[in-house]
């Protein structure tokens, strides 16, 4: 094996740039721990010539029109594998976010089911329809929107694209998308069982099993039941089980060779949570006063088949179909405390009780069918082409209970129909200029249509034409080192405030309230350029991956959230900024120093801002123009730096510090985050049939807000605007042991 020269002066010049990082970072929001974190790094990288090496194994990208290996592909893109995730003691995908730069999601329920990539995407669903900025798939199948269903199951990879995706995906994936892919079948028989405890009285069950069924079909199975107690104490009712998870998820899939030139994939995915929700506290704590705690339920039947054909000598054809059928039921108690909590007290009288509860039954059909060039199809004899037609229609029916403040009506009801419908076409091209250079253009056209109706006489029907696409260049600057550039736009239909409006009209909100959301029953389209220019290497005999992007969002048309409150009222609205941008650097590397060491780092620098986007001020009761401020759930910095070693007979110990920057809660009010570090370890032992690991998560038990609110919810402090928070997970820790059978 070859080794790397070793000399004083490599050593120099590491403590050297050490030196610079110490004198620039004073310049940089970069927190203490991820100083120690690049200084520790930097160390042992300065070492790095006494060590042997070890290649890293090659990553494919399967979201990509054909499989793609990741330092190949031009674009900004993050794979988190199965075994990483179980280094975490990840069950579900909010676990393993943190992970990657410039990756960010919200709770506001049992699960962090909204994302932000870039700084872009939703972060909560209450009433009225909501078009989704990011993009989720698993296994062929979309449940964009439905991110409880996103639990990390006999999982192969996470991979998420940022920036949008307008040729490949169109109007879901504006911000980019998150693709989840679980383990095909294999070729021999094998099957594993696994169980995990944790703090909380969190633990799970499962397994898997698969392998040939015949010498032309394959398949895999696999079940996990995911449940635990959840971080928060109800001291009213006395119960420590109010916000709990209880998921069970099951998997699986099929693959037939029906012939020399035809391959079918059928996957399918069940998933059944029955979680609590009563995550917010008057005092901002993890004890709650709920006397009607809430619920986050999503029963999720969903199927997909795909069908690739070689019949054809210029051109391979895949079609894809999907069937996706859930019911959802999110509820809360809306004045988070109990009757009688001001008894005796000068805000006697003062209390308020309330609940609000939603029910949603969504219905998703999805067709695509697309041709891809073989190598002999190519145009002109070397430009690759693909040429695709996609079609979605989804149905969801709403159902939403809750308290009235009306003195003459008890329990309110509300229901709406909507129904979307979009067709698209898209083609790309890829052409070499010579040995070195690569260029690809592709572009999608939409068509959106969509009919909103409700039980308070709302009937809004948008409908638009839509297009995006893409423009990159490659360029090997040598055999391991990739330059790129791309230009891409995205775009996200507009849609419809029809609950906001009757909502201020039915509670009587004053005139200018009524008038001003009148104006916004309707909002625009959002679009997005983003330029980004990247560096994609390998280095020393493939031991070092490195990956570099920096990008530069232009938004046009911001779809934005707004809250009016006065008191226990509030309405929600979406409306429309008129632009913005986001722009920033991506940065990953991952160093296999040798055999048994592995180091990775991973960073995200970020800068957003807001132009023309008036709001109500929950302070002031006036407008306010919150134009140059930063967009919301969009930190500065984000981070993740560790190692992993691997002992000799099977032992290893893996460490990782993660931290983000403060970020606003909402566009409409200017309350923050705290920044944070997270500190998580794991040990364990790995061999041919057993896995069992000890992990910890936040193991300095840091107090961070994953969801943030202004307004006033408190009668004993007579309902005066405050910030409340809900708390991301507390120190926990637990152990995993998987079996597998030979």
């Amino acid at each position: 094996m070859k080794t790397l020269p070793t000399d004083t002066m490599s050593i120099t010049r590491g403590c050297a740039a050490l030196s610079r990082f110490k004198y620039y970072s004073r310049y940089f929001p970069v927190t203490r721990s991820l100083r120690l974190a690049t200084l520790v790094f930097g160390l042992v990288f300065s070492q790095m010539a006494i060590l042997e090496e070890a290649v890293v194994e090659e990553v494919i990208v399967t979201s990509s029109f054909v499989p793609v290996g990741l330092q190949d592909l031009p674009a900004s893109v993050s794979v988190i594998d199965g075994e990483a995730a179980r280094a975490r003691g990840a069950v579900h995908l909010q676990d393993i976010l943190n992970a990657a730069p410039n990756v960010n999601f919200s709770a506001g329920a049992s699960r962090g089911r909204f994302i932000q990539l870039r700084g872009i995407g939703e972060r909560s669903q209450f009433v009225d329809p909501v078009n989704p900025s990011v993009g989720l798939i698993i296994d062929d199948i979309d449940v964009t929107g439905l991110g409880g269903a996103a639990t990390l199951l006999d999982v192969q990879q996470v991979e998420i694209l940022r920036g949008p995706q307008g040729t490949r995906y169109g109007a879901n994936a504006l911000a980019g998308l998150v693709n989840i892919r679980t383990q095909d079948p294999s070729d021999t028989l094998e099957a594993y069982t696994e169980a995990g405890w944790g703090r909380y009285d969190t633990w799970y069950a499962g397994g898997a099993v698969g392998g040939p069924l015949s010498h032309t079909l394959k398949g895999r199975i696999a079940w996990r039941q995911n449940r635990s107690d959840g971080y928060v104490r109800n001291d009213f009712l006395g119960r420590d089980d109010t916000n709990n998870i209880d998921e069970q998820t099951l998997r699986a899939k099929l693959q037939w060779q029906a012939s020399d030139t035809l391959a079918l994939t059928f996957s399918s995915l069940y998933l059944n949570a029955d979680n609590g929700y009563d995550g917010f506290s008057l005092d901002n704590t993890r004890h709650s006063l709920s006397d009607e705690p809430g619920q986050d339920r999503q029963e999720t039947s969903a199927a997909s088949l795909k069908a690739e054909w070689q019949g054809l000598s210029f051109a391979t054809i895949e079609a894809i179909f999907s069937y996706t059928n859930s019911n959802l039921e999110y509820g809360y108690d809306e004045d988070w405390s109990y009757t009688g909590l001001c008894a005796g007290t000068p805000c006697d009288g003062w209390e308020y009780s309330s609940t609000d509860n939603y029910q949603r039954d969504r219905k998703s059909r999805r067709v695509e069918l697309r041709a891809l060039s073989t190598e002999s199809g190519r145009l002109f004899g070397q430009t690759a082409w693909v040429a695709g037609i996609y079609y979605d229609r989804e149905n969801t029916d709403l159902a939403r209970q809750f308290t009235q403040f009306n003195p003459f009506i008890e329990n309110a009801t509300f229901s709406s129909d909507y129904e979307a419908e979009n067709l698209a076409f898209y083609g790309q091209l890829s052409q070499p200029l010579g040995e070195r250079i690569n260029v690809t253009l592709g572009g999608r056209w939409e068509r959106f249509e969509a009919d909103y109706r409700d039980e308070l006489g709302v009937n809004v029907k948008p409908d638009e034409d839509l297009w995006g696409g893409q423009f990159s260049v490659e360029y090997l600057a040598s055999d391991t080192t990739m330059i790129y550039g791309l230009l891409s736009r995205g775009y996200k239909a507009g849609g419809v405030n029809g609950d906001a409006l009757g909502k201020a009209k039915t509670q009587a909100l004053p005139i200018s309230v009524v008038s001003f959301i009148e104006q916004r029953l309707e909002y625009d389209t959002e679009t997005l350029l983003n330029w980004e220019l990247g560096l994609k290497g390998s280095y020393w005999n493939d031991t070092l991956m490195t990956r570099l992007a920096l990008f530069y969002m232009d938004r046009k048309d911001i779809q934005l959230q707004g809250w009016y409150n006065d008191g226990p009222l509030f309405v929600g609205y979406t409306d429309n900024a008129s632009d913005g941008s986001n722009y920033g650097i991506e940065w990953e590397t991952h160093w296999q120093v040798r055999e048994n060491l592995a180091l990775f780092a991973n960073l995200g620098l970020l800068n957003t801002k807001i132009d023309d986007f008036v709001v109500n001020d929950a302070d002031c009761a006036c407008l306010v123009d919150k134009s140059g401020r930063q967009q919301a759930h969009a930190p500065a910095y984000q981070f993740n730096v560790g190692a992993q070693y691997d002992f000799a007979r099977g032992l290893f110990a893996r460490i990782e510090i993660e931290g983000k920057d403060e970020f606003y809660f909402s566009d409409s009010h200017d309350q923050q985050s705290r920044r944070f570090e997270l500190f998580n370890a794991s040990v364990g032992y790995r061999s041919q049939q057993w896995e069992m690991s000890l992990w910890g998560r936040n193991l300095s038990n840091k107090d961070y807000e994953v969801r943030g609110f202004y307004f006033g919810n408190d009668p004993r402090k007579f309902y005066a605007n405050e910030a409340y928070y809900q708390f991301g997970e507390p120190r926990v820790f637990g152990a995993d042991l998987r079996y597998h059978f030979l």
